[in-house]
């Protein structure tokens, strides 16, 4: 396995909540997708987890070596849940064409996140790194056939 990108980003709750408060509607649409909406809006302590997915696209832009420039836009940077709950991301647009150009020709990458809080600080890590594709396996010729 190869890293690829590390990123870490650390975040005060209550700047994002001041954040929300000052800019409503516009700040969210500017920055979050809206299954991140969805799920932060549903939530009690929503400042919370949407200072955690901030910080998650923090940290994933500068795993992907760029920040927010050259095409990688906040929304480009998703917060999800995989089936068991765990977190992860959705790549799409810039940020997709990015993890793309840094992942080594046969190889497949994989982003891994991880995302707290302890307040007044929210914290997240994402780590890219890079395996082996793996290829498909041999068909072997029937029982009696000749190859060649």
């Amino acid at each position: 396995m190869l890293i690829l990108g590390l990123g870490s980003d650390l975040i005060d709750i209550r700047r994002i909540e001041k954040t929300i408060a000052r800019f409503g509607d516009r700040f969210l649409g500017r920055v979050f997708t809206e299954t991140e909406r969805r799920k932060c809006d549903r939530r009690a302590n929503r400042a919370a987890s949407y200072a955690r997915r901030y910080a998650a696209k923090e940290a994933a832009a500068k795993a992907l070596g760029t920040g927010f420039r050259r095409g990688v836009f906040w929304r480009d940077l998703g917060v999800i849940n995989l089936p068991g709950g765990q977190p992860s991301m959705l790549l799409t647009g810039g940020a997709a064409a990015r993890l793309e150009a840094i992942t080594p020709p046969g190889m497949t990458a994989r982003l891994s996140l991880t995302i707290t809080d302890e307040p007044p600080l929210a914290q997240a890590v994402v780590i890219i790194t890079a395996e082996p594709r793996l290829q498909p396996a041999a068909v072997e010729p029937p029982l009696g056939a000749t190859v060649g």
